[in-house]
């Protein structure tokens, strides 16, 4: 068995001499023939809204909104056509303010925000990172249903127009990316994503891949977007080679849910009966940046794998853990992630990155998670993961364990793959 895993910018070589194993994909869409003349077709034929061109008035402010440095929509393809858009009907530079969902990501350099929306639109426009530790910079809208305050950034909420860009794929607990994703955590205070994130929610089955309706995470990110008035949505969907495969603009819910129902069809990947082995991957460069991002790999894995199975993770993570992060704080603080969940399960209220340190232990309660990444094995093992340095030699490991018959799964892409197991209702 071969395969190529998505690892990093370069990807690398997976090969099981004498193994049979399952290679689970996203089905093949095919790119759009025209990515511009698909985009502008989008802003002037909506689902559910009047055209783009019809919000924009004489000296109005427009926000839009633009995903971050760990996330491959392809901002450098779809800003500039919605730029140009508006310019031809009649905006000026200077009414325009893009502002990055950072999240609670950290902000982007210059040097990446050039890389991202191309250096021409970095050097010309009013480029703000979002702020989500910085009370001054958000606005409330009520409280969430823990009774924190839903703050959003005010940037976006005071403009007469507010654009969200973005790109649609399954989300670990999101169920989606996208649509009001895009404003809440995106655009949201960090208090106020601990709020959305807690643990409680975490913990609810229907916090998953595939599933929005019915999910307390995004039905609350729904709710709060909704109640900063509207905006328009351009969203779109991507293939394995970052092409754009489908684009979906109009009102913020109606325009996301057709997304939602297009990334199904080709995600959603059936199998019979969990595997002893997964390999997984965090879908390269840049969502395997550092090891925070990565238990959306494991999570995809963690769904189809046995009970005491094996998890083989590839993620580059360039970055680390981060070093120094909130999310490496949570894990030293732990012996495993028993502990770690017992801790988190206990305190008082939520901290930030929790919910990944949560998602990942979570994935170690089920299965022995290993690690093929580019950080040390010091590292690793205080993440409490196991470094592998070579796939191919502890999958043989392990079949040799088992006497030479295990079931085998890979997913090259993974969580770009949202596999289910055939006794599930899921769809």
């Amino acid at each position: 068995m071969k395969a190529r895993l998505a690892y990093g910018k370069s990807g690398i070589d997976l090969d099981l001499p004498g193994l049979e194993a399952d290679i689970i994909m996203p089905s093949h869409q095919p790119g759009v023939p025209d990515e511009r003349a698909s985009i502008l077709k989008a802003l002037d034929h909506p689902l559910g809204s009047a055209p783009l061109h019809e919000w924009l008035k004489p000296n109005c402010s427009i926000c839009i909104t633009f995903t971050d440095l760990t996330r491959p929509t392809p901002n450098e393809r779809i800003i500039p056509v919605l730029l140009d858009y508006v310019h031809n009907h009649g905006v000026r530079k200077d009414q325009i303010t893009l502002l990055n969902q950072l999240g609670t990501h950290r902000p982007n350099t210059p040097a990446e925000l050039a890389q991202m929306l191309t250096p021409a639109i970095a050097s010309q426009y009013r480029i703000i990172n979002h702020e989500p530790e910085n009370p001054k910079a958000h606005v409330q809208f009520g409280v969430t249903k823990s009774g924190a305050p839903a703050l959003i950034n005010r940037h976006f909420v005071g403009a007469h127009v507010r654009i969200v860009t973005g790109f649609i794929e399954p989300h670990l607990f999101a169920g989606f990316s996208g649509g009001p994703k895009c404003i809440m955590p995106g655009i949201a205070a960090l208090q106020t994503v601990m709020s959305n994130h807690g643990y409680r929610h975490i913990s609810d089955p229907h916090s998953t891949f595939g599933i929005t309706d019915g999910n307390p995470i995004w039905e609350e990110m729904r709710d709060i977007a909704l109640r900063t008035g509207k905006s328009f949505l351009l969203n779109v969907s991507l293939n394995n080679d970052r092409e754009i495969t489908s684009v979906f603009a109009g009102d913020l819910l109606e325009s996301h849910r057709a997304g939602c129902e297009f990334v199904r069809q080709s995600a959603m990947q059936r199998v019979d009966e969990p595997y002893d082995i997964v390999i997984t991957t965090n879908s390269g460069y840049p969502l395997d940046l550092n090891l925070y991002q990565t238990a959306k790999g494991m999570g995809a894995a963690a769904r189809i794998v046995k009970e005491g199975g094996t998890i083989i993770v590839a993620s580059e993570c360039g970055e680390g853990v981060p070093s120094n992060s909130a999310f490496e704080r949570l894990l030293h603080a732990a012996k495993g992630p028993d502990e770690l969940l017992d801790q988190l399960g206990r305190a008082a209220g939520p901290t930030p990155d929790q919910w990944q340190a949560q998602i990942q232990a979570l994935c170690q309660m089920r299965s022995r998670v290993l690690l093929k990444s580019s950080m040390p094995d010091e590292v690793v093992r205080k993440a409490h993961l196991t470094p592998c340095h070579d796939i191919a030699a502890e999958v043989q490991s392990v079949v040799a364990q088992q006497g030479g018959h295990s079931r085998i799964a890979v997913l090259p892409y993974g969580p770009l793959t949202i596999p289910y197991l055939a006794q599930e209702e899921f769809a």
